[in-house]
């Protein structure tokens, strides 16, 4: 996949997530975003990272001890994970969830 075809589809995916994440208290659950990132905070100050690879045209996801490497499919028109094959955004409310303490989903 080239940089046009990529960024859009990273774009847009982070937008997905920072709308998702909207939707929290930001006592429980805060965000920030910048140029191809989401941060993901909580209040022990923990950060979980969400980014965009471009040269790797991947996204990648950083929580805690743990990251995976999302590649898009065009036929499903989601980014899975490269190891597991597990959906990015399945993969967000796992780590969130866990996190928190309690069972979230993405809308």
């Amino acid at each position: 996949m080239d940089r046009t075809e990529f960024i859009p589809l990273a774009d847009e995916c982070m937008t997905r997530v920072a709308d998702w994440l909207e939707e929290f208290d930001p006592d429980e659950v805060d965000f920030s975003t910048t140029d191809g990132v989401v941060a993901i905070e909580f209040p022990d100050g923990k950060r979980y990272i969400l980014n965009r690879q471009t040269a790797a045209s991947q996204m990648w996801l950083a929580a805690g001890a743990s990251a995976w490497h999302f590649n898009w499919h065009s036929d499903t028109r989601t980014w899975l994970d490269d190891k597991q094959g597990q959906e990015l955004m399945t993969r967000i409310a796992e780590v969130v969830s866990a996190k928190i303490g309690r069972q979230v989903k993405v809308g």
